[in-house]
């Protein structure tokens, strides 16, 4: 074999097998977002069902999840029953909140009346908190802490061991 191609392919895989040890055992949904440790950028969003808009400063004190989802998504029709039961489990605690995330109203309306949710559905129809928030794709979910701070970035469908995993940092639980 000749040695110099030995050598170069050692000097290209070695560092790549190196990244991955390094991230062994870490959840790639996990994202470290710029946002992380910051102050969670404030909004006021219609509500699908009408009403008073809500803001995120309305529910300063408590643990907020935002998940921004949409109809057309299937990792978002996946995680829906994830996050129906943590929010009625976990209603008096935490403060669930859905960012409809480029979609029809008449398809959310459908949707919601078919599946439910006992939580509030807000329309960002500009997408101007989607991008306040760094969204690429959906579904994103951030957990925020009783102060306000973003703790943490969930990227693609949450199970009820991830979400429980997240929820936990906005308590101070392992990071």
């Amino acid at each position: 074999m000749n040695r110099r191609v030995l050598v170069v392919g050692l000097l290209l895989v070695l560092p790549l097998v190196g990244i991955l040890l390094l991230n062994i055992g870490r959840d790639p949904h996990s994202i470290r977002s710029p946002l992380i440790g910051k102050p969670a950028p404030a909004f006021r969003l219609d509500k699908l069902s009408g009403g008073a808009p809500i803001a995120l400063s309305d529910f300063k004190g408590k643990p907020v999840v935002i998940n921004f989802w949409a109809t057309w998504c299937v990792p978002c029709m996946q995680e829906h029953p994830t996050m129906v039961e943590a929010s009625q489990r976990l209603r008096d605690q935490v403060q669930f909140l859905g960012v409809v995330f480029d979609d029809q109203e008449e398809n959310v309306r459908a949707f919601l009346d078919e599946n439910g949710s006992p939580y509030p559905s807000l329309l960002d129809p500009e997408g101007k908190t989607a991008v306040a928030y760094g969204v690429a794709g959906v579904p994103e979910t951030y957990f925020v802490d009783p102060q306000g701070v973003i703790v943490s970035k969930y990227v693609g469908p949450l199970d009820p061991r991830s979400f429980e995993r997240e929820l936990a940092k906005t308590r101070g639980g392992a990071q």
